[in-house]
């Protein structure tokens, strides 16, 4: 298919089930009757009862924000017990042992904060067991976590009054409250990430995604060598994993490689539902927020803005790559595209997906904040490797992850807002609340906290021995593996440069503080805006407020976004990427 129809075909695509897909989730987080209410009702109904719950009772922010905390924390114990105990449990076929003390807590940390970086091999390391029980289950409420968080900052923007239909007034001191974190948590994963699953698994495996509790198999090679005449091919459950893992934008792999895995990724049309699957739920709730707000319009801007960067970004990764490398030309290779060679930069790409399907992953899920890959961003050229790089360091807000990426959007059209309310001498407003200074150094905080953790880990590393040991390739690029690597952990993505010796007691642990600060450092402020907003009153529309649905207030955010990126990213971006570009072109 000719390149520019692939792409048009994908966004088409989103776009046509992201208004139904939206619409659905805005009536399940206000409570308002669905088709899967006489199924699943009864199913939510006794999960408060088991677990003691009060639906009615409503939280301040700082409620949610322990509960939020608290759960995660739970998570992050048990999937790092898991992992250790994993020897002695069972639907371990396989007989792996123990996972080491630093990478058991990096994994743990990892899925639970919804990164889903993995320094190890699947195959070869995770039980059965360790896999549905730990990452799977993860997978849900990790992305569910960010979800929640999302709905309480939508409410404390329209301001849930406190003898709203869905909650009863607790005793909160007269604040208002964001919701119940438990009620959200529950409907997200019972009403959203279940049921899409169940039908993405399904479709999986119509395309040939293994999903099996047999032992890996041991097949005749159909050109044995000597000494060579069979291979062990791993299996297990794992198209029901796959479909979690990219509707929660959550990317871990069960298999090494991921999603260029034969049995995770076996067809074209595999290929498409994963990389469709990864933006649904991002794109989607931009509709539901602006449901929410009562003001569609507000939704679609924001989309608007996720789709313009997503797509300038994608047009120069895909120019990169399809330009072929010169230094392949001196040695006389044909790089040229045609309809028997795909020609550019093929190197770590898959030959059934080329360079257009594996370039769109490769900046899908870098803006989504999943990290899966069906190619190897280490063999990318340098521009095509900075492009999925700088998606990361923009925030993770270019759809980013289910919730996360909205809510770190929302950061920025906050300091948008503030920025314009000053240039023109008045108190800005978003959607009738007043923005002041409590909410721009909570913005503030979801913006520098992310540079900080990338930039100081990429110092850390590279000036300490353990941190060069396992720098495979030298100069630049080897600069950049590292950056890249920083930048996903600091940006909860989880995809990897490779090249980089990552499973070390050093990386292990510095990465894992970093993606732990990045999500929850970041989802307390965010809960702070909403706890402030939703005790303002609305201000009602004047001749000088400022309408945040149109063209221009569109084009300022991504003006805001883009030089906040810039400035904080292009000094180590022109160490890195630009430098190296320049180095093959030069």
């Amino acid at each position: 298919m000719n390149t520019w129809l692939q792409l048009i075909f994908y966004f088409g695509t989103l776009l046509l089930l992201t208004k139904p897909l939206g619409a659905y989730m805005a009536k399940v987080y206000q409570n308002e009757r669905i088709f899967l209410d006489p199924i699943l009702g009864p199913v939510e109904r006794f999960l408060y009862r088991l677990s003691g719950i009060d639906s009615k009772a409503e939280m301040t922010w700082k409620i949610y924000a322990v509960a939020m905390l608290v759960f995660n924390i739970f998570g992050v114990i048990a999937v790092y017990l898991l992992q250790r105990l994993q020897g002695i449990l069972p639907l371990n076929p396989q007989g792996l042992g123990a996972v080491s003390p630093d990478s058991a807590w990096n994994t743990a940390v990892s899925f639970a904060s919804n990164t889903n970086w993995q320094g190890y091999g699947g195959e070869t390391t995770m039980s059965y067991l360790t896999q549905m029980l730990g990452m799977t289950v993860q997978n849900f409420v990790s992305a569910a976590t960010g979800m929640a968080v999302l709905v309480a900052l939508i409410r404390g923007i329209v301001s849930v009054p406190l003898s709203s239909p869905h909650f009863e007034n607790s005793k909160m001191g007269g604040q208002r409250g964001v919701g119940n974190f438990w009620v959200d948590l529950t409907r997200s994963v019972l009403y959203i990430l279940l049921p899409l699953s169940l039908v993405l698994a399904l479709a999986l495996v119509s395309q040939g995604v293994v999903q099996t509790f047999s032992e890996y198999q041991t097949v005749s090679l159909i050109q044995p060598s000597a000494g060579n005449e069979a291979q062990v091919i791993a299996v297990g459950p794992a198209a029901s994993q796959i479909a979690i893992k990219q509707l929660g934008t959550n990317g871990g792999g069960f298999f090494n490689v991921n999603s260029s895995h034969p049995l995770e990724n076996p067809t074209p049309f595999s290929n498409f539902l994963e990389m469709l699957s990864i933006l649904l739920i991002p794109a989607a709730l931009c509709y539901t927020y602006g449901k929410m707000v009562g003001d569609t319009r507000q939704g679609w801007a924001l989309l608007a803005v996720m789709t313009i960067v997503l797509i300038a970004l994608l047009g120069v990764a895909v120019w990169s790559e399809q330009s072929g490398n010169p230094m392949f030309a001196k040695l006389g290779i044909d790089q040229t595209q045609s309809a028997t060679n795909p020609g550019g930069n093929m190197e770590g790409k898959e030959v059934r997906f080329g360079i257009v399907n594996s370039v769109l992953w490769a900046t899908v899920t870098t803006a989504a904040s999943n990290g899966s890959v069906n190619s190897m961003h280490d063999s990318f050229m340098p521009l095509g490797g900075l492009v999925p790089m700088w998606l990361m360091q923009l925030g993770e807000i270019i759809y980013g992850g289910v919730g996360s990426g909205l809510y770190g959007m929302l950061a920025f059209v906050i300091i948008a807002v503030f920025v314009s309310g000053l240039m023109v001498g008045r108190t800005p407003e978003y959607l009738g609340k007043k923005v002041e200074a409590y909410e721009m150094k909570m913005a503030s905080i979801v913006i520098l906290i992310p540079v900080m953790v990338v930039l100081l880990g990429t110092a850390v590393a590279l000036m300490t021995e353990a941190g060069r040991a396992t720098i495979f390739n030298p100069s630049a690029h080897g600069f950049s593996e590292v950056l890249y690597a920083f930048s996903s952990a600091g940006n909860n993505n989880g995809s990897a440069f490779a090249g980089l010796g990552a499973n070390t007691p050093f990386y292990n642990i510095a990465l894992g503080i970093a993606m732990f600060i990045a999500r929850y450092w970041l989802a307390i402020p965010v809960l702070a805006i909403a706890g402030s907003l939703a005790n303002k009153k609305k201000v009602p529309a004047s001749a000088g407020t400022l309408p945040t649905h149109t063209p221009l207030f569109i084009a300022w955010v991504i003006g805001v976004i883009i030089i906040v990126g810039a400035l904080s990213f292009l000094p180590a971006l022109a160490l890195g990427p630009i430098v190296e570009h320049l180095m093959i072109f030069g």
